[in-house]
């Protein structure tokens, strides 16, 4: 008998075709499937017909179940030889709280396996070409929240984040783009360096905004992005530009790197 198991399962940013083989395999046996905002329709077709699905998603201002609410219910759900998957968009241990419901179901004594997901950064920096580190220009990058609960100032490490060797990714951080440049800015980030906004990364819908990190939050606004949006800050913004607009230049199947292939 299966003892009382919960999955962390992570969707991936958004194109089904991201998913994990594990993943994909979990949602044809789910019993369950508790899962968030964020996972979209694609991944979710992937379900099994007779699975219970059941949305907890948040969203800025729409909170219908808290924190502990969804761990509580992963606790009732867990039983013998029922498959219950918690999925998350991207990745269950990056700015997933998958942390916290691990931590919850291990301390009542229910099982946890996690299954990693393609984040968020490494999707959509994928279908922008936007490499996260590149010689000469990053040796390293750094993923941040650019929110706060109850919007509780950001109290970041602006110095060490303001740093132009380092690729930056703000997730959640549509709203408060403009303060985060600022604050990179005042701690020594030039005001020219590349920055990029994608909006609903690797589906059909994506959308990308380049601006210098000065005019990011006012090209964002502009384009009037809807969440979630990404933001990559850093010279690697622009090191394959010219070749991504090639890309772009061609058609859809292009755009992910391998024309003339499904």
């Amino acid at each position: 008998m299966q003892p009382p198991t919960v999955y962390l399962v992570g969707a991936g940013p958004g194109d089904p075709e991201l998913l994990t083989l594990k993943a994909a395999r979990l949602l044809q046996l789910a019993d369950v499937v508790v899962h968030d905002r964020l996972v979209g329709d694609g991944v979710l077709a992937l379900v099994q017909p007779r699975a219970r699905l059941i949305d907890v998603g948040k969203a800025p201002g729409r909170h219908p179940l808290a924190q502990e609410e969804i761990n509580r219910l992963l606790l009732r759900l867990a039983a013998p030889d029922r498959v219950v998957v918690r999925l998350k968009g991207g990745d269950p241990f990056v700015f997933g709280r998958g942390g916290e419901e691990a931590a919850f179901l291990v301390h009542h004594g229910i099982r946890v396996e996690v299954v990693p997901g393609i984040t968020a950064a490494a999707g959509c920096a994928a279908t922008a070409l936007i490499p996260l580190t590149h010689r000469g220009l990053a040796t390293g990058v750094r993923f941040v929240a650019g929110h706060c609960q109850k919007d509780a100032p950001l109290e970041l490490d602006w110095r060490g984040l303001a740093d132009p060797e380092t690729t930056l990714v703000v997730y959640m951080g549509l709203a408060r783009i403009a303060e985060i440049a600022a604050k990179l800015i005042a701690h020594g980030l030039s005001p020219a360096t590349p920055a990029a906004a994608i909006a609903q990364g690797t589906t059909a819908y994506e959308r990308i905004v380049r601006a210098p990190l000065a005019g990011i939050a006012a090209a964002s606004a502009s384009a009037r992005l809807a969440s979630p949006v990404l933001f990559m800050i850093g010279r690697v913004v622009d090191a394959l530009a010219p070749l991504g607009e090639a890309v772009r230049a061609q058609d859809g199947l292009a755009r992910l790197g391998v024309a003339g292939h499904a």
